[in-house]
């Protein structure tokens, strides 16, 4: 009875249709977990280099261990799952910028390219970077262009600060404050130091914010919302929110964002004393 039904049950071509995906759901599934393990040792690795790559020689001896175990590991995750963009990118760092055993400049750009054309965030950031930087004699601002806003719409902290830049000096497109302010904001919060001074610093010279960055995050009693009620404290609100970006600078470990707070609070102590 029981073989019967399964017999009946499994016959049916929508179910079977329904097994083989899920099979092939689970066996990339699968790849995928296992190239990321992969990854994880060789960017350990590669961390390990990082650690000490200023204190020694590029192609100090000691660190040779350390780069063949990255590059080996990197190798094999695109062995189990070629369309890994991860491991690409990785890849493509070892051959461009360490001194390991075998790297190769030609394939190191090659992977580059690949893994930005597939869409990994960081790849676009760093190609779009390259583009604009290693090619003083090729007109590739517009390539370069390209990746970047690539590596923006996937909120990409340092595509978002450069874009940011780009947007506020005018360099190949037009200036446009409020896309520059945007940009420096999506990129302060997710926690990059100098669009945090970037944006605060722009907020102490009276740049208005548009209120489509604060439109719906505003929280009641909060220095922005007060502003709007009261005009003259307009002035005070750009400095508690610029007082906030330098904060979040200071406690990622920049320097910039400390010497902004202690102007900010001589600043301050100066103009109490003029009213005394």
């Amino acid at each position: 009875m029981l073989r019967r039904t399964f017999t009946k049950r499994f016959s049916n071509p929508t179910a079977l249709n329904f097994l083989l995906r899920f099979s092939q759901h689970r066996e990339l599934h699968s790849r995928n977990r296992k190239a990321m393990e992969f990854i994880a040792k060789g960017w350990n690795a590669l961390k390990e280099v990082d650690r000490v790559i200023d204190y020694c020689e590029l192609n100090d001896r000691r660190l040779i261990p350390h780069l063949r175990t990255a590059k080996e590991n990197f190798e094999l995750a695109l062995e189990v799952d070629n369309s890994n963009t991860h491991a690409r990118y990785w890849l493509s760092r070892l051959h461009l910028k360490y001194h390991v055993p075998g790297a190769c400049k030609a394939v190191g750009a090659a992977l580059l390219v690949e893994a930005a054309e597939m869409g990994d965030a960081d790849a676009q950031y760093e190609l779009g970077c390259r583009l604009r930087v290693e090619n003083k004699y090729v007109q590739s601002d517009q390539q370069a262009f390209y990746f970047l806003e690539k590596a923006v719409d996937q909120l990409h902290p340092g595509a978002l600060f450069l874009l940011g830049a780009v947007y506020l000096t005018g360099d190949c497109v037009k200036k446009d404050i409020a896309s520059a302010l945007w940009c420096f904001h999506r990129a302060s919060e997710k926690g990059h130091a100098g669009a945090a001074i970037a944006y605060g610093s722009l907020l102490l010279k009276g740049v208005e914010v548009p209120e489509s960055l604060t439109k719906f995050s505003l929280k009641n009693g909060s220095p922005t919302r007060k502003a709007r009620k009261n005009p003259d404290a307009s002035m005070m609100s750009s400095i508690e929110m610029a007082r906030e970006q330098f904060n979040a600078a200071a406690i990622s470990g920049c320097d910039l964002g400390l010497k902004w707070l202690n102007r900010l609070e001589e600043e301050e102590k100066s103009l109490s004393t003029e009213s005394v």
